[in-house]
């Protein structure tokens, strides 16, 4: 019965951490803003990590199952 939010959130987080990994690569390689406003380095870096924290986070979650 645990299984069935276990994975829906592993997914999602999952998904989502990948998405934001896949643009700001892309942002960042057509040398477009990440955040309009902040430095390049510092929004390439907290977007960056975000993106693997979420990730993992669904990993993690996938992997408890």
């Amino acid at each position: 019965m645990e299984s069935g939010p276990a994975i829906f959130a592993g997914v999602a987080f999952a998904l989502f951490g990948a998405g934001l990994l896949l643009w700001t690569g892309v942002r960042l390689r057509h040398g477009a803003p990440v955040a309009h406003g902040v430095s390049a380095t510092a929004a390439a870096t907290v977007t960056s990590v975000c993106g693997v924290l979420c990730l993992a986070l669904g990993v993690w979650c996938l992997g408890r199952l």
